[in-house]
């Protein structure tokens, strides 16, 4: 069996974790590779997820070992993290001997790349987005204090000598592959990069899973009669998705469809939603709120007729790639994105899966809705696009094919 650590500064007790880290690590243990998981858990998500997350890994023959994540103080916490990080490494690499370490994100990749320089283990440096860039972009770190331009200045050079050093790089986005491929301060250009978007689990992810006895219910619930045209929201509407845009989208559609429901599925406060929702002039009665267990969000998401996301097109975001786009066409359900976000609007054109918007003015939004109304898009042609960019097994295969060249098999 080869043995991988595998790092992870997010938690497997978050809803990220559980879909974009265990289901990868559960295909590849089937292949021959046994994982150590070392992860930084919330403490209020810990205690109410840690059991069930331990027997779902330990029925996969994978070895967890949970550190407490330390939210503040701010920096000082994360280095703290790090330490602690590098620590507990560093010992189950004296126990286990690990061949390869694969590290999630930069600051795991900082121990990473010590454990090579140390112990010879392979690295590599699954890098996601350009993080600091994401930091600066969404207004964590900025710039004008000298402090975080320091930071931010220190993770632009560990990104290089990461993507210098690593025996292979993963990245979320073709667009971000082609980036980095251009950098002339990295030698040996083109080093190698395999991409991986975030893949989702289409088996749950389908119109099959849906529990139609349940969705009659939701029906009930939201007072709903099943001939509304229903926009939904999945996720968070935290820092990079553009909360107001799509507010304003919907108002434009109201204009179209006045008895037009917009669903947020999300665990985000709906009083936050809202608020911005009667300030726009949009009634809190065309709004439903309500935050649902991953294992029920299809049923919820059948309720939808279109989808929406707006992410700020930043450089950073063009390494992104949104979990929920995977995980909507799965469902056979169109979307209404914009464009300058990773591959979103190269894969939503590929797959014929719903429209890219150009900008955010009224006319783009009208004609779009007119399209919308208009253009019966196939369920069925969507959801084979979800197979031909996300299917989970796809990604477990990419990945194995990276840890047999880093092994040099």
């Amino acid at each position: 069996m080869i043995q991988v650590l595998y790092i992870s500064y997010d938690g497997m007790t978050d809803q990220l974790g559980q879909s974009q880290v265990i289901p990868y690590l559960k295909g590849l243990s089937k292949k021959g590779y046994q994982f150590t998981l070392l992860s930084f858990e919330k403490p209020e998500r810990f205690k109410k997820y840690a059991v069930e997350i331990s027997s779902l890994l330990k029925e996969n023959n994978i070895e967890w070992v949970p550190l407490t994540y330390i939210k503040k103080p701010p920096v000082l916490s994360t280095m703290w993290d790090v330490h602690r990080m590098k620590r507990r490494a560093f010992q189950l690499h004296r126990e286990k001997k690990f061949e390869i370490v694969h590290c999630r994100s930069y600051l795991s990749s900082l121990v990473g790349l010590q454990m090579k320089q140390k112990f010879q283990t392979k690295f590599i440096f699954d890098m996601r987005a350009f993080y600091a860039d994401e930091r600066v972009d969404g207004r964590i770190w900025n710039l004008d204090n000298p402090f975080y331009k320091f930071i931010y200045r220190f993770f632009k050079t560990k990104e290089k000598e990461f993507l210098k050093e690593a025996d292979y790089v993963i990245t979320l986005t073709q667009r971000a592959r082609d980036i980095i491929h251009t950098w002339k301060e990295i030698p040996a250009q083109p080093i190698p990069i395999q991409v991986i978007p975030c893949c989702s689990d289409l088996e749950l992810f389908s119109e099959r899973s849906v529990d139609q006895q349940a969705l009659q219910m939701l029906r009930h619930r939201f007072q709903l009669t099943g001939n509304e045209f229903v926009l939904t929201y999945l996720g968070s509407v935290g820092t990079w998705y553009m909360l107001n845009e799509m507010l304003d989208f919907f108002k434009c559609l109201l204009t179209i469809l006045p008895q037009a429901k917009f669903l947020f599925i999300t665990n985000d406060l709906p009083a936050d939603i809202l608020k911005k929702a009667e300030a726009m002039g949009i009634s809190k009665d065309a709004f439903i709120i309500s935050p649902a267990e991953r294992k029920n969000v299809p049923t919820y998401l059948a309720l939808s007729r279109w989808s929406i996301f707006f992410i700020q097109p930043y450089f950073s975001k063009t390494g992104s790639s949104p979990t929920k786009q995977g995980e909507i066409m799965g469902m056979g359900i169109p979307i209404v994105c914009n464009a300058g976000v990773g591959d979103v609007d190269s894969i939503v054109a590929d797959t014929h899966s719903g429209y890219v918007l150009k900008d955010f003015s009224e006319s783009t939004y009208k004609a779009a809705i007119e399209k919308m109304q208009k253009e019966e898009l196939s369920k069925e042609q969507i959801r084979e696009g979800a197979f031909k960019y996300y299917a989970l097994e796809k990604g477990v295969g990419k990945y194995e094919e990276v840890y047999r060249r880093v092994l040099g098999e």
